[in-house]
């Protein structure tokens, strides 16, 4: 009898395994809470697998051999409690999809910076000529790519929700970029869990493998002497210092090892000193893979950023208007500050994660004339923030958001849009946020 895969989630994650799992031969059934998008379902459709939306049917859930489930789904959802209580084992669909491929996987994961990274690598790979596929939380789902189009390399940006439910999957390139406080909603409010759920990258690595890591976080410094890491290291931070072989010295970007390589901090299309560590690890994990300096130093020097990500719209009436809709917690918002250079109309609020404000309140003093909180309930905010005695405007659409912007803003000033917080509140999702605020913006 055929072994039974069931999907929860039919989106490019859920879509893309239940293809993967229908093409190795098993008996594959989709189900999902909301309703599927249309190519998904066509997806579905065309490969003769079963689905339905708006509901769980537990009857044919719970029959199942193993559960691919969407990194969305909470542990807590009435199905998922009811499929562990049942004994059904539960991965994800990075899991799954590693057992039917020997490709080279480049993994990705941190705080801040995950999506930003895995496009640097993803453009200095393509521009050495590398067969690569872009997967994981941005590109499409790894599982679909190794179905119907496999490449020699993978450059896989994971979240600590992806990493929860990966057990066997092994990264033979793994970057850490940073963990400070995020979704800790989803962890119990526990730091230690969300903590857990990222050092999880490691797992499974060898000594023929590569781990790569921000040396100045001291959250990972703390959680590396409770590891036997057998990978090779290669630790960066923004000045030489602990071991580091990649770093920022009298204006060059160096890279110790494999291969020695340097070139003019200047000539880094990225700015700002979270790019710098950004940009340091794309080029170590270049450097591990062979790729040739010339072509390292190229693509670093013409990378042209991420959508939703201190993204520069335009300007109006002598304001800049910044859109960091990706910025979806403090830490971010703190290095989307640290990195303006005039006075900022700041745009914050959503869905608060458990956030801690207190670390960006010494530069919001420092850089912001006016405060726009933007979410269905700002209460949070105003508890937060009032006190510093900026102006502040309360708003509950974009458009309403944007003319408060528009009328605080002074020539010479930048409004950023940087939430610290999800965007679920009002908007379908981050790229929703910034492109509604985009097509305000430029309406103006």
């Amino acid at each position: 009898m055929k072994k039974r895969i069931v999907v929860l989630g039919a989106g490019e994650s859920g879509a893309g395994a239940a293809a993967l799992a229908k093409k190795e031969g098993f008996d594959v059934f989709v189900s999902d809470m909301s309703k599927i998008a249309p190519r998904y379902q066509q997806m579905l459709n065309d490969r003769h697998i079963a689905w339905e939306e708006e509901g769980h049917t537990e009857s044919l859930i719970l029959n199942a051999d193993e559960i691919i489930k969407s990194p969305g789904i909470p542990e807590t959802a009435p199905i998922i409690r009811k499929a562990v209580a049942a004994g059904i084992p539960i991965i994800s669909e990075i899991e799954f999809a590693g057992r039917y491929t020997t490709s080279k996987m480049i993994c990705i994961t941190g705080s801040n910076g995950k999506t930003t990274t895995t496009s640097l690598i993803y453009h200095i790979f393509k521009t050495a000529g590398y067969d690569a596929g872009l997967a994981g939380n941005i590109g499409h789902s790894l599982a679909l790519q190794v179905a119907e189009e496999p490449h020699e390399y993978y450059i896989i940006e994971l979240s600590s929700f992806q990493l929860d439910n990966m057990y066997d999957f092994r990264a033979n390139i793994a970057i850490l970029l940073n963990i400070t406080p995020d979704h800790l909603d989803r962890y119990n409010y526990e730091m230690q869990n969300y903590v857990d759920a990222k050092m999880r990258i490691v797992q499974n690595q060898t000594k023929d493998d590569a781990f790569i890591y921000w040396n100045d976080d001291p959250v990972i410094r703390r959680e590396l002497e409770k590891y036997d890491i057998k990978a090779v290291q290669y630790p960066f931070s923004e000045l030489k210092e602990r071991g580091s072989i990649g770093y920022i010295e009298a204006g060059q970007y160096v890279i110790e090892k494999p291969e020695p390589f340097n070139m003019e901090q200047e000539a880094l299309s990225l700015t700002g000193r979270h790019n710098i560590y950004n940009s340091l690890a794309a080029g170590i994990a270049g450097n591990i893979a062979g790729i040739k300096k010339e072509v390292i130093r190229q693509s670093l020097s013409d990378f042209p950023g991420v959508e939703h990500r201190l993204e520069r719209v335009t300007t109006v009436r002598g304001v800049l208007y910044v859109n960091d809709s990706k910025a979806t917690n403090v830490d971010a918002c703190w290095y989307a500050l640290d990195s303006m250079r005039t006075k900022v109309v700041l745009i914050v609020g959503g869905k608060d994660k458990g956030n801690d404000y207190d670390p960006i309140k010494p530069l919001i003093r420092e850089k912001c004339s006016a405060l726009v909180y933007l979410g269905a309930d700002n209460a949070k905010l105003h508890e937060n923030f009032d006190a510093l005695g900026i102006p502040v405007r309360d708003t509950h659409s974009m458009r309403e958001c944007v003319a408060a912007c528009y009328e605080l803003a002074q020539p010479g000033e930048t409004v950023l849009l940087s939430p610290c917080c999800a965007s679920f509140d009002l908007f379908k999702n981050m790229e929703d946020r910034g492109e509604q605020f985009k097509e305000l913006v430029r309406n103006l």
